[in-house]
């Protein structure tokens, strides 16, 4: 079965912990958009990752991993991922690990440009990672970015990489800004580029192959749909389609391969930068980072939580395809007394039920809250969904009903084991 995977939130729902759960089955894992500004935490027994550019099924023996033409990846970060995971134990080979000819690429200079931008923006922040990840797609849309292919050459790359940081430094000047010496630039991404040589390919004769075949495929979505840069909270987004459709783009296989999309969201609702958040409360964001959660795995910010939006997580199902869900950090709720679940946003005394489009919108959203008892007992112990309280499955029945989509499964913890299976 090829099963895409994607985000129905502000990312950090926990995907990486559902893609590692999934991956025992699954054959070949793909990243398909995106870039090291993703952060994706998988725990096994006493070992913690956090991933950034590689698919979590490189932390299993007998996958093969691809990186796909949709993401942008930083070189040099890429190498420093591959390093430090090496250095657990776990080998990363050329038939491990297969990076798309077509990806772009993202270059020092981004990252520069990036905090420019984020900066000149003043109280209208993105609340960008600050990855130059933006700037490399913008350049990939204005048709002047780099291919990892197009560092094959490197004569031609050499010439592109010095052109292109020209410009970045005549951008850079106006905001007496740092300012990048082209050869070291270069030296960087082709140093870089020499380690990864191996792994690079033209991966979609592979994927079609191994669809053909048979295997079984598994997508890795970075980020969540309300990042999306078509369906998420304009212009408090990122620069790639975060959807499930975002995965067929950026992989080279089409629509026609998928046979189920697994929707991930938390069993409340968190977000990291700027950008509206009707249900954001600061109790709660104070109970869960007391507790030690709520941390971005790639920035470290604490994240803003809220309770349960069933307004956005509708809108996701609708627009990702969305088979079956998966609700983590179900056990953060434990000791809750009651809990509410937003149903709709009173907008100037006008009912929506999906998020609007209009931006103005967002200021005068009031939530509208349906409210549940809570379990208030721990449920990190327990094994199979049969065994959690009735409260917490009348809980996460209610989101279903809420969302049009069945539970699948749900995550009671970090490890792999406390994940389960909805009968």
């Amino acid at each position: 079965m090829n099963i895409i995977i994607t985000g129905l939130q502000w990312g950090d729902e926990g995907k990486g912990k559902i893609v590692d759960y999934l991956t025992e089955s699954a054959d070949v894992i793909i990243r398909a958009q995106g870039g090291n500004n993703a952060g994706h935490t998988v725990i096994t027994g006493n070992d913690k990752y956090v991933l950034h550019l590689l698919p979590s099924g490189i932390l299993w023996n007998a996958k093969t991993n691809v990186i796909g033409n949709g993401v942008v990846i930083d070189p040099a970060g890429l190498v420093q991922e591959i390093e430090r995971i090496e250095t657990k134990g776990i080998a990363i080979t050329p038939n491990k690990l297969l990076i798309s000819d077509r990806a772009h690429v993202v270059l020092p200079c981004h990252k520069e440009l990036d905090a420019a931008r984020e900066a000149a923006l003043g109280d209208q922040k993105i609340g960008t990672t600050k990855r130059g990840i933006g700037p490399a797609y913008a350049d990939k849309i204005n048709r002047c970015g780099l291919r990892m292919a197009d560092l094959m050459d490197r004569e031609f790359a050499t010439a592109q990489i010095t052109r292109r940081v020209a410009e970045a430094n005549a951008v850079l000047a106006l905001h007496d800004l740092t300012i990048f010496d082209a050869g070291q630039v270069i030296d960087e991404v082709l140093t870089a580029f020499e380690r990864l040589r191996p792994h690079i390919t033209n991966t979609i004769p592979i994927l079609h192959a191994a669809w053909k075949s048979g295997k079984s495929l598994l997508f890795e979505g970075a980020q969540g749909t309300l990042l999306d840069i078509d369906f998420g909270t304009y212009p408090f987004v990122t620069s790639s389609n975060t959807t499930a459709g975002g995965s067929c783009t950026g992989s080279g296989l089409p629509p026609t391969a998928i046979d189920a999309v697994i929707g991930v969201c938390k069993a409340y609702t968190t977000r990291v930068g700027s950008g509206p958040f009707p249900t954001g409360d600061q109790g709660l964001s104070d109970f869960l980072h007391g507790l030690g959660r709520e941390f971005g795995a790639t920035t470290g910010r604490p994240r803003g939580c809220g309770w349960l939006d069933t307004v956005l997580l509708r809108f996701a199902c609708m627009v990702n395809g969305v088979t079956g869900l998966a609700v983590t950090n179900v056990d953060g709720l434990d000791a809750y007394e009651t809990l509410q679940i937003c149903t709709a946003y009173d907008v100037g005394d006008e009912i929506h039920t999906l998020p609007p489009a209009d931006r103005s919108a967002w200021a005068r959203a009031v939530p509208v809250y349906e409210t549940l008892p809570g379990w208030q007992c721990d449920t990190t112990s327990v094994t199979s969904y049969q065994q959690l309280p009735e409260r917490t499955k009348s809980y996460l029945n209610r989101l279903g009903q809420l969302c049009g989509v069945p539970v699948a499964f749900v995550g009671v913890g970090p490890d792999r084991k406390q994940t389960l299976v909805v009968p």
